[in-house]
């Protein structure tokens, strides 16, 4: 009998392998004659590094290419960060399945530990996220912003040699990545809303 076997594809960021091979893994263990392999896919956004999101035509810049992958049948499920997901997938496909979720939270890293209230006035803040943007005016209005871009290795080697004071991440990526020890702060869900 042929072993019944499944691809599944994903961007090649380490976070994005370490969450696919965590779903590879939670099906081999609920199918174990499953034959699961990966395949890596270069996304607009792997390929363009310097502009911002915002540029990108709605939020499919890291999904895309990986949607049409599915679409004509190169490979059969894929993995993605929910919060890269537009809020309506192409038709044709449907969202499968959700693993338990991650800490939700965002947090701050600075490379001197100061924490969000302590910033100085005027301190620069990475990120690439407009809703992050928002909610940390709400919480400082002096906080000016610069946009940010690549996988978490990147952000943080920029935080280590750039004119930056903090970056805002996920805490689920730094988690999922063993980097948790550069976590300054987290933005708890009711302060940053």
């Amino acid at each position: 009998m042929k072993k019944k076997s499944l691809i599944i594809g994903t961007r090649g960021s380490r976070l994005a392998l370490v969450q696919t091979e965590k779903v590879r893994c939670m099906l081999l263990k609920a199918f174990p004659s499953l034959d699961v392999s990966t395949k890596i896919i270069k996304t607009e956004g792997d390929h363009d590094l310097t502009s911002p999101l915002s540029e990108f035509d709605g939020r499919g810049a890291f999904v895309r290419s990986i949607e049409h992958a599915l679409l004509r049948n190169d490979i059969d499920a894929a993995v993605h960060s929910l919060k890269d997901l537009p809020s309506q997938l192409p038709q044709g496909l449907t969202l499968g399945s959700v693993p338990e979720r991650e800490d939700p939270r965002d947090v701050i890293v600075s490379s001197d530990s100061q924490k969000l209230e302590t910033f100085p006035v005027g301190a620069v803040i990475a990120t690439g996220s407009d809703r992050r943007r928002i909610q940390i005016s709400n919480i400082r209005t002096d906080i000016k912003f610069v946009d940010i871009r690549g996988n978490i290795e990147t952000r943080l080697k920029k935080l280590d040699s750039v004119e930056i004071d903090a970056v805002v991440l996920a805490a689920a990526g730094l988690k999922r990545l063993g980097l948790s020890s550069r976590i300054t702060q987290y933005l708890e869900p009711e302060t940053a809303l």
